[in-house]
């Protein structure tokens, strides 16, 4: 695909992909009753899947689908080496959107509360499944980006072998934690989903059975990018990272000294 087509739809298949999942997620015990797993409880608040469930189930597979095969970088964002960047990049620009969806219903709830006096139900547990939402999955795109905090003050100077050794060291341990963490939580996670427990709030949106899950998925998910990162960067150079440029801040400060001078003169 061209790059100005691919940019076109940078957030075209994310924006799809976001409301098609929305629907998803909140009748997911539909899907939980038609696999014969829901509890009485369920069975008594829902019905099984409908050819509408499925066609918005159908509408999230394809964006997803066309959305990691368009997803392209923008200016700042390091290179895509492998397919699996791609799907790390494509989940953070939904996660993008989340943030603006965000923003727009703690907007929506201060106007309601402080100008209408007439607050909402749903805002206050709404922004809270979203934040969760994003934070999740920009610890994604921060091991996507290699932008996580690290330390470089020994790695730096070390050799490419032993600067090898400490990569391989650090991938190994989130390996490890993420392994356990899915075996020490599993169970209760799918226990909450299967049960489809709720916030136990006027809104009452299933948090605990949808963030339990989602937990573990992206402990996966970063799991498999930092032993992708450790692959793809194997047969890389020594790596330096950039230090303080001093001309750089002396510009920045004398720019801010200029704009101080001329605040005060006006």
């Amino acid at each position: 695909m061209p790059e100005k087509a691919a940019s076109k739809l940078t957030y075209v298949w994310p924006a799809i992909f976001a409301l098609c999942m929305a629907w998803v997620i909140w009748y997911l015990p539909r899907f939980i009753i038609l696999l014969g797993a829901g509890n009485d409880n369920l069975n008594s608040k829902y019905q099984a899947a409908g050819a509408i469930d499925f066609l918005f189930l159908l509408g999230a597979l394809i964006a997803a689908v066309a959305g990691v095969r368009s997803a392209g970088v923008t200016e700042g964002e390091g290179v895509l080496e492998n397919p699996f960047d791609k799907l790390s990049l494509f989940l953070s620009r939904v996660t993008m959107l989340l943030v603006a969806v965000l923003v727009c219903v703690m907007f929506y709830e201060v106007v309601l509360r402080y100008v209408f006096e007439a607050p909402t139900l749903w805002a206050n547990e709404l922004s809270l499944w979203l934040a969760g939402f994003v934070f999740l999955f920009s610890g994604l795109y921060a091991m996507q980006q290699r932008s996580h905090i690290r330390i470089f003050l020994l790695y730096d100077v070390l050799p490419r072998w032993l600067q090898k050794i400490c990569d391989s060291i650090s991938t190994a341990l989130i390996v490890i934690f993420a392994i356990a963490m899915v075996w020490g939580s599993f169970d209760e996670a799918y226990s909450k989903f299967l049960r489809w427990e709720t916030f136990g709030t006027a809104f009452d949106p299933p948090i605990p059975a949808t963030m339990k899950m989602l937990i573990l998925v992206v402990i996966i998910l970063v799991a498999l990018q930092a032993v992708i990162n450790l692959i793809t960067d194997w047969n890389k150079g020594p790596q330096h990272h950039g230090i303080i440029d001093e001309t750089e801040v002396e510009d920045m400060i004398n720019t801010a000294q200029a704009q101080g001078n001329q605040g005060k003169s006006g």
